[in-house]
């Protein structure tokens, strides 16, 4: 079986967030079961990299990848390289798995899978939620939609799901679906067991021992539910003077300016750290802090918060985030609305009940063995696109 996964920008740019890392994991172990899988992809991200040759095949991970040089906007990613390159590859492919919705690699991978008759998959992993789909570029997405995104949708021979929350947002807001798959995405549980000195993370930011550490690992964009989360901060700081928030993770341009003021309008600057941005992941700090969070408006998955389960870590989340439902049928953490009172109460609850935080703990790090191990979702896409195939 030979797969051509199409994205518009790929490991490691990890800039983009958990999708960078979730997909590359997919190819990976679909690599590991013998699947011939080959990615294109632009440069996006890595455009300061020496070490990515373009337009010549470059091997992750068994994963081969294509790499191509775009221009102008860097989130619509045009690749005149690349939609020639697919127009003379795509016929050797026995399937096309595209990855996005905006970007141009989407479109042009449909286009030309159209062209050739061949079966293809479109994951929006979120980008089709209402929400963000409402609050960020809405005329230009409506127009892109009218134009491209319905068309590729409703001639994709299935769409793939992270969570049922996913699909059910898809389907209120009316667009076309000829067959649905959900399948979550997995966390490569070798190399969360890399071993870390005790104490790597606050001794390299100075955080007293004594310190709660508050943890937010993600990119930093409105979509985070920041503005809960800051006053929340606050308000927990009042009753466990000790808390200490950290967070993690590249900030959207201009955003964190946004963040600073209202840490600055609640008089807390002296609890929080920014620590910017680490490739990949930071085992080290979530091994380290007290309690996981994310307050999100809108998450199709939530990649951060399962890594915070796997390390044993209790989460608080927002009803919003997708796989809040797993969340609390395991017992792994403390689901709440969108609310500062009741991320706060969740907040302290945790931190004041080590007994509940280590439960919560080990019940979440069972819960990411069972549903999320990259080599069951490997499987569950094998069998996808064989009956795909079939059809």
């Amino acid at each position: 079986m030979r797969i051509l996964h199409v994205v518009s920008s790929y490991w490691p740019a990890f800039e983009f967030g958990g999708p960078i890392q979730s997909v590359h994991l997919l190819n990976k172990f679909l690599a590991k079961k013998g699947v011939d899988i080959t990615v294109y992809t632009t440069n996006a991200g890595l455009e300061k990299s020496k070490d990515i040759p373009l337009k010549k095949e470059v091997i992750l991970d068994e994963v081969k990848v294509f790499y191509f040089p775009y221009c102008g906007y860097r989130h619509y990613n045009f690749s005149l390289s690349l939609f020639w390159h697919l127009g003379r590859q795509l016929k050797n492919f026995d399937l096309i798995h595209i990855t996005g919705v905006w970007n141009f690699p989407i479109s042009a991978a449909a286009f030309w899978a159209r062209f050739y008759k061949k079966p293809y998959i479109i994951s929006p992993r979120g980008s089709l939620m209402a929400l963000p789909l409402e609050m960020k570029n809405s005329p230009l997405k409506k127009v892109h939609l009218f134009l491209f995104g319905k068309r590729d949708l409703k001639n994709a021979a299935a769409i793939h799901f992270t969570t049922e929350a996913e699909k059910e947002e898809y389907l209120k807001i009316g667009l076309p679906l000829k067959k649905s798959s959900i399948i979550p995405n997995g966390l490569d549980l070798e190399e969360f067991k890399e071993d870390v000195p005790s104490g790597t993370f606050r001794k390299k930011w100075n955080i007293d021992s004594q310190k709660k550490v508050v943890l937010f690992l993600g990119r930093l964009n409105w979509k985070k539910g920041l503005d809960t989360l800051i006053p929340a901060f606050s308000r927990v700081i009042k009753s466990e003077p000790n808390a200490f928030l950290v967070l993690e993770g590249e900030a959207d341009k201009g955003y964190k300016e946004t963040i600073e003021k209202m840490i600055g309008e609640q008089n807390i600057s002296d609890k929080v750290l920014f620590t910017g941005f680490f490739p990949g992941k930071d085992i080290a700090a979530l091994k380290e802090s007290d309690v996981f969070v994310l307050p999100s408006y809108s998450e199709n998955f939530g990649m951060a918060v399962i890594q915070a389960m796997y390390i044993g870590l209790p989460v608080v989340i927002t009803k919003e985030v997708g796989i809040a439902p797993s969340v609390s049928r395991a017992k792994a953490g403390i689901v709440v609305n969108k609310d500062e009172k009741q991320v706060s109460e969740a907040i302290l609850k945790i931190l004041n009940n080590p007994v509940l935080a280590k439960e919560m703990g080990g019940h979440g790090r069972r819960l990411v063995e069972t549903e999320f191990s990259p080599t069951s979702v490997a499987e569950k896409f094998i069998k996808l696109y064989n009956e795909l195939q079939i059809s």
